[in-house]
């Protein structure tokens, strides 16, 4: 069995994530390939498209989300996540499980005694009306019923699992600054959540398995649970395996990849990037160390802006009054410093509104 190193897998990461060359792919189609973006900070997903997306412009992601083509709502890892109409209403259902679970171990004693299925029958009733709603809304609305509860546990258990959700514009869009306002995802898109297959068969898991390695390949079982946070997977991972060609990484995984995915080789020169916080690149695997060294590992969590250097985190980034500021977590070549502050110059010209056209202006 081949064995790739992690430079050979940090090169495919970086083609599947168009992190090595940016595309020229429309938006919509860009957050489909990447199964979603990790979005519960609302201006970092413009940053991840900036960086993979050739001569992006924030007005088409705006579009897209005024437009009800992409959505923000919890899915994976009981996160919000920007994906498109089409895969929050396929994957939802089989994300229920999980959300569900995760908020009442969170909250476990906060909610000890409570019947998630009482209280998701009385969300929906006063959700029927479509009007949006922000979660102490909701919450007042059911307090009287559920007195007892913390606020916040309660209204997680509703937005962030019992009921799916959207969260509307302006949250999201560009310079937008609006706190969160929800509407059930089935009137915000018109269509119903699609349920799971009654004959078990687990279609959605399968086409789940299929997505990720597209994306974020070759990669282990462990990596695909760490990205969805879904038990179960194996089995949809079994079921498609004949379809799957098989690898091992340094570490002895066995890796599962799609057969005529992008395998660049490894001394394919990648440029400087900058990721946005939370940046799926990162935290789409339980083994990381293709991308970011263990040392910095807690950088993806603590919500620290990456800059990739050689294909791997070298530095963090920030903004302060439009500037962008690097901090190196090692020493860098001349040249990579040279390439880190172009690249740097050409996301201050994007902040600036240097050939922005069209742009949604800040909503108040």
């Amino acid at each position: 069995m081949t064995v790739l190193d992690s430079r050979a897998l940090n090169r495919a990461t970086l083609a599947r994530q168009f992190l090595l060359d940016r595309t020229d792919a429309p938006v919509l189609d860009v957050v489909a390939h990447l199964c979603g973006m990790q979005a519960q900070e609302p201006q970092e997903p413009f940053f991840g498209l900036w960086s993979r997306v050739r001569a992006f412009r924030p007005a088409a992601l705006d579009g897209l989300l005024t437009g009800r083509d992409v959505v923000r709502t919890h899915l994976m890892r009981r996160t919000v996540h920007l994906v498109t109409a089409d895969d929050a209403l396929a994957w939802r259902a089989r994300h229920d499980t999980m959300l569900r679970q995760r908020v009442l171990t969170t909250y476990r004693r906060e909610l000890a005694g409570l019947d998630p299925d009482e209280v998701a029958v009385a969300g929906r009733e006063v959700m029927a009306d479509g009007r949006p709603r922000t979660m102490a809304e909701l919450v007042d609305a059911l307090a009287v019923r559920w007195p007892a509860p913390p606020r916040r546990a309660l209204g997680e258990l509703l937005v962030a699992a019992l009921i799916p959700m959207a969260q509307l514009p302006p949250r999201g869009l560009w310079r937008a600054k609006a706190g969160v306002r929800n509407v059930p995802l089935a009137i915000w898109l018109g269509r119903d959540v699609t349920p799971l297959s009654p004959d078990g068969s687990d279609e959605v898991g399968r086409a789940l398995v299929r997505r990720y390695l597209a994306a974020y390949g070759p990669a282990a079982s462990a990596d695909l649970r760490a990205w969805c946070g879904l038990a179960g997977l194996p089995a949809a991972v079994e079921a498609v395996r004949g379809e799957l060609v098989a690898f091992r990484d340094e570490r002895g995984r066995q890796l599962l990849d799609l057969p005529g995915a992008p395998r660049p080789d490894p001394d394919t020169p990648a440029p400087v990037r900058f990721l946005p916080a939370f940046d799926n690149a990162l935290l789409g695997y339980h083994d990381r160390s293709r991308i970011v060294d263990d040392t910095h590992r807690g950088l993806s969590v603590a919500g620290a802006r990456a800059v990739l250097v050689d294909g791997r985190v070298a530095a963090t980034w920030d903004l302060s009054a439009g500037r962008v500021i690097v901090t190196p977590l090692r020493r860098l070549s001349r040249s990579d410093r040279d390439a880190v502050a172009e690249e740097g110059r050409s996301l201050e010209s994007f902040l600036s509104g240097d050939n922005i056209e069209g742009s949604a202006p800040p909503s108040r």
